[in-house]
Order: C-alpha cells, then sequence, then structure tokens
C-alpha cells in the first residue's frame, strides 16, 4: 500500500470551496466527491471560516487576509511585551547595582 502525501491548499482555495458550499448550495458531500477533497478537512474548513465571520479566531490557519494581519499583530504584540519585560528587569538590575 503507496503512502499518500499531505496535499495543502492556500486561504483563497478553501475560501472559495466555503463560497461554493454557502452561496451555491451545493452540499459538502457533492463538493467533496466533484474536488476529491476530504469532508473532515472541509468541514474544518466551513467552522474556521464561521468563526473568523463571527470575529473570533478560531482554529487552524487563518482564512481571510484579515485574520492572516490579527494573528502576525498578535504575536508581534506578545514578542513586544516580553522585550518590555526583560528591559525592565534590567534597568531594575542596573539601579540596584548603581545604589
Amino acid at each position: 500500500m503507496s503512502k499518500r502525501e499531505r496535499r495543502t491548499f492556500t486561504a483563497e482555495f478553501k475560501l472559495q470551496v466555503v463560497q461554493m458550499i454557502r452561496e451555491q448550495g451545493l452540499s459538502v458531500g457533492d463538493v467533496c466527491r466533484d474536488m476529491k477533497l476530504g469532508e473532515t478537512a472541509v468541514r474544518r474548513w466551513l467552522t474556521q471560516a464561521d468563526e473568523e465571520a463571527a470575529g473570533r479566531p478560531g482554529i487552524g490557519k487563518p482564512l481571510t487576509a484579515e485574520q492572516q494581519r490579527i494573528r502576525q499583530l498578535e504575536a508581534e504584540n506578545k514578542q513586544l511585551r516580553g522585550d518590555v519585560d526583560i528591559l525592565k528587569k534590567a534597568s531594575a538590575f542596573f539601579a540596584r547595582e548603581l545604589r
């Protein structure tokens, strides 16, 4: 038995599949059969799209550019907060040393 290679899909492709199901009224099963996709993955994309539409981050990779930017900014914010904490500790240390 040969091992199938894992496929990856772009956020744009995932959104197109979600739109086919939501806007054109196609069933998940039909879209999966026609496009040779796994139902579990497509259902996960639908859930992710619902979460993002509600303004929540959801799980997995973000689908929309807006959510991608939010995640990027959150990671940058976390890094900067860590940097500030280190600087506060360093300044407190050196202030004690000067006394």
